[in-house]
């Protein structure tokens, strides 16, 4: 009788822990389609690692299934190695028509040794040119690294391995659009740009090293529950992500970290560019 008691106790316990473990981290079957690229994109390691392949005939890609309306959104990313130049890969979170809004990761590819550019930018209403460019401080080709967004009403933060890279400050008092209203979905997408993603367009991409191909996992959405959202967001998280909520402001750290890349990393910031806006940078320039 108590062999039987013990067993059930730890049937069940293993299941519990089994739940927990499976909705800290997101099935990529679960939680994406692959929507172009036929076989170029790849699912496995049973649903926890994917794949996105560019060939000289195709690119490829994939989105979520849900959508999503504030919280923070984290994915693992290792980039094309080798001679990457003329590629992108793109991992944003975007709503859709004319009027759409849209957070944007952008890997623009190099030649071998070369870093990679991280190209940033938002969209609220339809309107964007609010870009960013980092370098890294890294190899991002090596190994899986971390590019997350928390997405709250006050600001949106672009974080790497969870240090910030860029705040985006909500300046609606001041007449600038913020993406607040429209729940966006996840997508993913590797394709051919070389007609300006490396150094203008003046390097073409190499098919000879094709194919290229970028990974992902370790996908992870958290709702931020007190944001007010006048849409919630659909996904399905566990209780244990619920008690996750972002902070409203950057911690004293976080801020010194924020300042080291845009110091030491950044290498375009639209909000000092004289030439582009020789009448005056544009409203929200003034809080950044």
């Amino acid at each position: 009788m108590g062999y039987h008691y013990s067993c059930n106790g730890l049937l069940l316990l293993v299941s519990v822990l089994m739940v927990v473990a499976s909705s800290a981290v997101g099935s990529f079957y679960q939680d994406f389609d692959l929507t172009w690229g036929d076989k170029r994109a790849k699912i496995f390691n049973g649903g926890q690692l994917l794949s996105l392949s560019l060939d000289r005939v195709s690119g490829s890609g994939f989105q979520s299934k849900r959508d999503y309306l504030f919280g923070r959104i984290d994915m693992q990313l290792k980039l094309v190695a080798g001679d990457s130049a003329g590629t992108v890969t793109a991992y944003y979170l975007s709503s859709q028509g004319p009027t759409h809004d849209e957070i944007d990761f952008e890997f623009l590819g190099n030649v071998s040794g070369q870093p990679y550019i991280l190209h940033t930018n938002i969209f609220a209403q339809g309107k964007g040119n609010r870009e960013q460019q980092f370098y890294l401080w890294f190899d991002p080709t090596r190994n899986f690294h971390t590019y997350s967004v928390i997405w709250k009403p006050q600001h949106v933060i672009f974080l790497v391995d969870n240090i910030p890279i860029r705040v985006f400050k909500n300046a609606e008092s001041l007449g600038v659009p913020f993406p607040e209203n429209q729940p966006m979905k996840i997508y993913s997408s590797l394709w051919n740009a070389d007609d300006w993603a490396t150094r203008g367009g003046l390097v073409k991409t190499d098919w000879t090293k094709a194919p290229f191909t970028a990974y992902y996992r370790n996908f992870r959405a958290i709702p931020c529950n007190n944001c007010g959202s006048k849409r919630s967001s659909s996904s399905s998280v566990s209780d244990a992500q619920r008690q996750w909520q972002p902070r409203d402001e950057l911690d004293a750290t976080s801020r010194r970290r924020l300042r080291w890349v845009q110091k030491y990393f950044m290498i375009y910031n639209y909000c000092t560019d004289l030439k582009r806006f020789p009448q005056g940078f544009p409203s929200e320039c003034r809080q950044h």
